[in-house]
């Protein structure tokens, strides 16, 4: 699945880059991009990736921002729709009836933290955490749009330096001590 996955943005990347008769560079940057967009992986992820394909820091952190954040906006205001058409559906109803125990279960905590409860969910890069999930914890809250983007926004921002600073300072250090 992940082989698909790579395959199908690396795909996307390259008809993009032919379409708009872009450089090999913009290439990558163009996969960068794509690879933000991913749910779970998003720029933790991305900025790694750009690392690995040489291109440079601001660029890459900037790409992936982007991309990272692109998303949002559609899943804070249409997840819950999408989500009560599910809930009609014999097949899929169990997916947003699911969703919403898991965040009913923790909404106590995240309601008492709010804005800066989501920041710092979406601001540490770990697995399971970013820009997806906080949106889609703030869709299912009901959290109010601007608040939740600007909150979101703030911790894709945050965890974009920290993935930057790993990834183009932490990685060229230890390669430099060998």
């Amino acid at each position: 699945m992940v082989d698909g996955i790579k395959n199908a943005v690396r795909s996307f990347a390259a008809a993009a880059v032919a379409l708009f008769g872009l450089g090999p560079e913009a290439a990558g940057y163009v996969y960068v991009f794509l690879i933000s967009m991913i749910p779970i992986v998003e720029l933790r992820g991305a900025i790694p990736a750009a690392y690995a394909m040489g291109l440079g820091p601001l660029a890459s952190y900037v790409v992936s921002v982007v991309g990272n954040m692109l998303p949002v906006p559609f899943i804070l205001l249409l997840i819950t729709p999408f989500c009560s058409l599910l809930k009609k559906t014999r097949l899929l109803a169990w997916l947003p009836r699911w969703l919403d125990a898991k965040v009913q279960k923790n909404r106590a905590k995240v309601e008492k933290y709010a804005f800066w409860g989501l920041y710092l969910f979406v601001a540490i890069p770990l697995p399971g955490t970013g820009a997806w999930t906080g949106s889609l914890i703030a869709a299912f809250l009901d959290f109010d749009f601007k608040r939740a983007f600007f909150s979101v926004l703030g911790g894709v921002l945050t965890a974009g330096i920290i993935m930057t600073a790993l990834s183009f300072g932490a990685f060229d250090m230890i390669r430099n001590l060998f």
